[in-house]
């Protein structure tokens, strides 16, 4: 299979609502292997400026320096210490503003409201950094909602920040917003084990943060490298319910064994395949590409198998247009029992429609599309894994990360 160079930044958040199993408020409110012949290879690349940029410039970024830059500052750095947050955050593909979001901002005009309003989440947005020695603390100083009551999903305190260190957790602090809604939390990094240590801090995405600034305590920060882009397109289970944190979803675990930075495109009660994300996917650079959706097309929107065909068909060409030699893996429907014999209200069981987008992929494969790989859903996980019968819990997440990591580093070669 052929590389494709595509890569850089992400974006991030979607969700999955009441067609893909109850409790859409609650996520709302809560939040590779070596080289081997035949594999295909994986790149990186540069960050794309979303709009807000000007000419040559990240939406963070002023006219020449950065804000409040001077002498013996970088870019991003400004007065007492706070940095810009853009050039640490991660998993952002396009900006609002200042702000990451989950779909192109200039045409959210031709996409369904409810997918719209899940990709104001910032699902998988997280800031990636490296800590010089001596460095105390990292402080985050940030905006988000106090949440509501949570239902349907299991617990997960609110404004709650984790910290990684290189694919391992290390901490977590809880925000206490104030009445006007902003507020910072400080995480105390662990002394580095080795120099370019890359500490990860996941945001409680649920409360729909805006990262305002960053900071050290003692020592200094600086944002660490980036990684080549994985767009991730799905449904809530991809956006990452039922897990517990956000690190815990199957995009954010795959991710970190995979040393990709995923983009997190999964939309609760959506991700039926709608064109119109098809063709943003088209247009955004991306080393890898994974669309995982289907269980959305048995309810709430009732679809037949003929459909479900078709409209895979027609989004995996969508995609094509812009990335003709990208690595394009799509991942069928899970095991959802009460849904696997039953007939939707078009008489398609969820069996069925899984056979039909399976058969899809296949026959685009047959006639002559190597760079697309199919990962069969239905045997990844069993009844214990799922949450409420849909949605995986965190034993589900992992393990459908690894069936995911197993499938790239099977057959996608990580570029040099």
């Amino acid at each position: 299979m052929t590389a494709s160079e595509d890569g850089g930044p992400m974006a991030a958040a979607g969700g999955h609502g009441p067609g893909s199993g109850g409790g859409a408020a609650r996520k709302a409110a809560a939040d590779a292997g070596g080289a081997a012949a035949g594999r295909e290879p994986v790149g990186g690349g540069e960050p794309v400026a979303g709009p807000g940029a000007g000419a040559g410039r990240e939406p963070w970024e002023g006219a020449g320096a950065g804000p409040g830059a001077g002498a013996g500052r970088e870019p991003w750095e400004g007065a007492g210490g706070w940095c810009a947050p853009g050039p640490y955050l991660r998993g952002v593909a396009w900006w609002d503003g200042p702000r990451p979001v989950r779909v192109d901002p200039s045409v959210v005009g031709v996409l369904p409201w409810e997918l719209v309003e899940r990709a104001a989440l910032p699902v998988g947005v997280r800031l990636e950094l490296t800590a010089a020695p001596g460095t105390r603390a990292v402080e985050v100083r940030y905006r988000a909602r106090v949440p509501g009551r949570e239902e349907g999903g299991p617990s997960v305190p609110p404004h709650l920040f984790a910290l990684w260190r290189d694919g391992r957790p290390a901490g977590e602090a809880y925000g206490a917003p104030a009445t006007d809604g902003e507020a910072a939390v400080v995480l105390d990094l662990p002394r580095p084990e080795r120099p370019g240590e890359v500490f990860t801090v996941y945001l409680p995405e649920a409360a729909a943060p805006v990262v305002l600034g960053v900071r050290a305590v003692g020592g200094g920060i600086a944002p660490a490298p980036r990684r080549a882009r994985w767009a991730v397109y799905g449904d809530s289970i991809t956006e990452g319910w039922w897990a517990t944190r956000p690190a815990h979803a199957w995009p954010a675990a795959a991710g970190r064994a995979l040393g990709l930075d995923p983009v997190n495109l999964g939309y609760a009660g959506t991700g039926r395949g709608e064109l119109p994300v098809a063709r943003q996917l088209a247009a955004l650079p991306a080393a890898l590409i994974t669309l995982a959706f289907g269980t959305n097309c048995w309810e709430p929107v009732p679809t037949t198998p003929a459909r479900l065909y078709a409209l895979t068909r027609a989004f995996a060409g969508t995609v094509r247009t812009g990335h003709p030699h990208t690595p394009l893996l799509v991942v069928s429907p899970l095991l959802r029992p009460a849904a696997e014999a039953a007939p939707n209200g078009a008489g398609a069981t969820l069996a069925e429609l899984r056979a039909a987008l399976e058969e899809a992929v296949r026959d685009l494969r047959a006639a002559g599309d190597e760079h697309l790989l199919l990962l069969p859903g239905r045997p990844l996980l069993d009844a214990g894994h799922l949450w409420d019968g849909l949605h995986p819990n965190d034993a589900g997440h992992a393990r459908l990360a690894a069936a995911v990591v197993d499938a790239v580093r099977t057959h996608v070669r990580p570029r040099p």
